[in-house]
């Protein structure tokens, strides 16, 4: 079951993982979100990327690039039924590529910048504009995790009972 917890500050975070060319037939990466509001999940997804990814600091920005615009559409729908006080302030999505982060608050040209979807660098501009605000989480916090990759039975109870799902496993006994 999806809970949510009583809280005095409703803050929406997002989570954003990304594997690299995960896919053996055509070696295109996935990308993964989660958005947490109150404790419990609110958006999450896991798609196959549309562009082969040349790098994974390449597949993981283009992972920031979709919760960001994922981040938007939530934002602007939560301000029209006005739910959200604080929804001014940037929103933060979580990603554990330090050099993804370091690439959506950086000017400075790359290789991999010049082979880049121009597309993907808007996620540049919406930081630059404090409108979102993508922040370096350990690998072993990444609640996107279990939409990128295989995780074991441990690790992806523990993230799934951290996105607000707080049904006991028994009944996926069953199933084993």
């Amino acid at each position: 079951m999806l809970t949510y917890n009583h809280v005095d500050n409703l803050e929406l975070v997002a989570y954003t993982d990304s594997d690299l060319a995960g896919c053996v037939d055509d070696r295109k990466s996935t990308s993964g979100y989660v958005f947490l509001l109150a404790g419990g999940a609110v958006s999450w997804k896991s798609s196959k990327q549309t562009a082969i990814a040349y790098s994974i600091m390449e597949a993981e920005f283009v992972g920031c690039y979709v919760a960001t615009r994922q981040a938007f559409w939530i934002k602007n729908f939560t301000k029209c039924l006005r739910v959200v006080d604080n929804i001014e302030r940037p929103l933060t999505i979580y990603c554990d590529n330090k050099a993804a982060v370091f690439f959506s608050k950086n000017n400075k040209r790359s290789l991999a910048c010049r082979l880049m979807d121009i597309k993907y660098l808007k996620v540049r501009d919406e930081v630059k504009k404090n409108l979102v605000s993508i922040e370096h989480i350990s690998t072993h916090q990444m609640l996107a995790d279990p939409m990128t990759k295989a995780l074991s039975v441990g690790v992806f109870k523990k993230h799934v009972f951290n996105m607000g799902i707080k049904e006991t496993f028994d009944s996926v006994n069953e199933w084993e």
